[in-house]
């Protein structure tokens, strides 16, 4: 699916942006890693979650920095098919993992009779980390304020 049918099917709606929405969903991106990851000895399936708003806040970011927001019902599930169709082929793998995770939090928080195993939960944080990388690397290759990611 590319971006003109998801405008077209009324799920991403074009919006005007201000930079610091981008920064902010980025930075507290990698704030949920570290939350994530400070809370896998107490709570790994809230781990796991944590991890999984890593990803979406960091795909939102993507979709922001490409003028749109998700519109309607499913948001996730938006967000999801929107980073498919902009990181590509390449990164099909890595979203797949981002789209099981989705459905996994789901059933977390909707039906918290199926568990999360602690192995589940560090490889989804390693997969988080993993997404927010390769958006930062997007977003500092089109940001006309590199600097904003200089080390």
């Amino acid at each position: 699916m590319n971006l003109r049918d998801l405008e077209s099917q009324g799920l991403i709606e074009k919006v005007k942006v201000a930079e610091r929405q981008i920064w902010a969903n980025l930075t507290r991106a990698e704030k949920d890693l570290i939350t994530a990851e400070a809370n896998l000895d107490i709570d790994e399936e809230w781990a796991f979650a944590i991890a999984y708003h890593a990803m979406l806040r960091a795909g939102r970011a993507l979709m922001l920095s490409e003028g749109y927001r998700p519109k309607g019902r499913d948001q996730h599930k938006t967000i999801v098919v929107f980073c498919a169709a902009i990181l590509g082929e390449q990164y099909k793998q890595l979203v797949n993992r981002f789209n099981r995770m989705r459905v996994k939090r789901h059933h977390f928080i909707y039906e918290p009779e199926k568990p999360i195993s602690k192995t589940e939960a560090i490889g989804s944080i390693q997969s988080a980390r993993e997404l927010v990388e390769k958006i930062k690397e997007v977003l500092k290759a089109e940001s006309p304020q590199k600097r904003l990611f200089d080390d």
